[in-house]
């Protein structure tokens, strides 16, 4: 018998080691090209993606705020879940490479009657046993192991999501961050313009009493009034929106005292590396999911194919049994084994396999598809980036002249109009245009910060 445990366990032992049937994985080819357009850029040795964010963000109070994120997002939470949920089936999936074994003991009493008994008496008999049990399937054409390679990567997947999510939460909350600093900082220009032009109310309205100034100077500087009191309610609202924004990506209540920075005093790291294409895209989290979830689809089309082929189930125990359960595991037992080795051949199935197989590759495809667009999205996200970060800087500084001019010439044709030279429309057209560069100048400053964080995302930054 022993001679026959070792023959098996030899043949099992070599059919375990076949190949699965599941194609042999290729990653396709990038669908961009291996340049960034016609932008310029420097090929470094170091990655945007071994940046850490508190090296980039040099802001401490947005590196608070992100932090109160990372500890506290409840999309975060779930990623992490999820990874736990992926890492359980995987290790499910992988129990089925191994025999399982268990141990099961029965007992049975059994009475027969005089007029069913062949000796024509009463027999009263019991019986009892102990066995080792087990059952394996003979993995001969793989498909075991395909379902176990799909599932590892189903749960390397997971873990790709949730660092881009990681990503996605840092860079939204910095975001929602200098949103709230650009919409407190027009609030302030709002108050300060109100009190000017209230100022300039008061002063047309003594020229109006005194008989020098029309009621339509009057009217004018009214509206104007009223005009700066809307744009603070606008602002205030947008504050307001801004914080319930954070506070939700924070999953905390931000403190207030982070809140109080200056726009114009957020910085980031000067210079991001760049680097090639191929060397950017295929290091982001999410193109990294793609392809896992691509790979695992090929491996299922392994398990689709070995469903047309014969499966071998081996079963067996081993145990005692005695007619008293005293004498179960004592001289008076006797040895009780069982082997029953099993082959299923699928003979007609109705199509159920052939569809099966060809719902593998569709899937497969589908995935081949998905990482491709995932790649090219990539692409987009880093050009735009390059771009935005190549025209910003030139326009916040064409901006700031602007606002210069306008603030010089609101002066001047205040000062035209105390002497009488010019009427009050040419002040409310100077007012106007003031107050329309300054909070143009602050939406440009969060635009190219923004379009920085969004390029450093779109690298393959905030990883760590």
């Amino acid at each position: 018998m022993l001679n026959k445990l070792v023959i098996t366990a030899a043949a099992v032992t070599l059919m375990a080691g076949c190949a699965t049937m599941a194609p042999e994985y290729k990653r396709p080819d990038m669908p961009v090209t291996d340049k960034w357009g016609g932008v310029k850029t420097e090929v470094s040795e170091q990655k945007a993606s071994d940046i850490a964010w508190k090296d980039y963000f040099h802001s401490e109070n947005m590196q608070k705020v992100i932090q109160t994120a990372l500890d506290n997002n409840r999309d975060l939470r779930t990623a992490a879940l999820n990874i736990e949920k992926a890492r359980a089936a995987y290790r499910i999936q992988k129990a089925d490479l191994i025999p399982s074994v268990n141990l099961s003991a029965e007992g049975a009493r059994t009475a027969v009657p005089e007029n069913a008994s062949s000796s024509g008496q009463s027999v009263t008999s019991s019986s009892f046993s102990a066995n080792v049990n087990t059952s394996y399937e003979v993995d001969l054409f793989g498909k075991v192991r395909s379902l176990n390679e799909a599932a590892l990567r189903q749960y390397m997947a997971t873990e790709e999501a949730r660092t881009a999510t990681q990503m996605s939460l840092i860079a939204e909350t910095a975001n929602a961050y200098l949103a709230y600093l650009a919409d407190s900082k027009m609030l302030d220009i709002s108050k300060d313009t109100l009190k000017t032009r209230q100022d300039t109310y008061s002063l047309v309205k003594k020229g109006y009493d005194a008989g020098v100034r029309t009621e339509l100077d009057l009217v004018q500087a009214v509206s104007a009034v009223e005009a700066a009191k809307a744009s603070i309610q606008q602002y205030t609202r947008a504050k307001e929106l801004d914080r319930n924004a954070l506070n939700l990506l924070a999953g905390a209540e931000i403190d207030e005292s982070l809140l109080k920075e200056d726009i114009d005093k957020v910085e980031f790291i000067k210079e991001l590396p760049v680097g090639l294409p191929s060397d950017v895209l295929l290091n982001r989290p999410d193109v990294r999911q793609s392809e896992q979830n691509l790979i695992s689809y090929n491996a299922n089309i392994g398990a689709a194919r070995a469903a047309f082929f014969p499966s071998v189930t081996l079963t067996g125990y081993f145990g005692v049994a005695s007619s008293e359960l005293g004498d179960l595991f004592s001289s008076g037992s006797t040895f009780a084994w069982s082997f029953a080795p099993k082959i299923n051949l699928p003979i007609f199935d109705a199509g159920r396999n052939r569809i099966n197989l060809e719902n593998a590759n569709n899937n497969q495809k589908i995935a081949a598809a998905a990482y491709e667009k995932t790649i090219q999205t990539a692409f987009k996200e880093v050009m735009d980036g390059l771009s935005s970060k190549a025209t910003y800087g030139k326009q916040f500084d064409a901006q700031k002249a602007q606002t210069a001019a306008a603030k010089r010439a609101y002066e001047l044709s205040l000062l035209r109009y105390e002497k009488g030279i010019d009427s009050y429309l040419a002040v409310l057209d100077a007012q106007r245009s003031l107050f329309d560069s300054q909070i143009g100048l602050i939406s440009v400053k969060e635009a190219d910060l923004t379009s920085r964080i969004n390029l450093y995302k779109a690298l393959g930054g905030g990883q760590k």
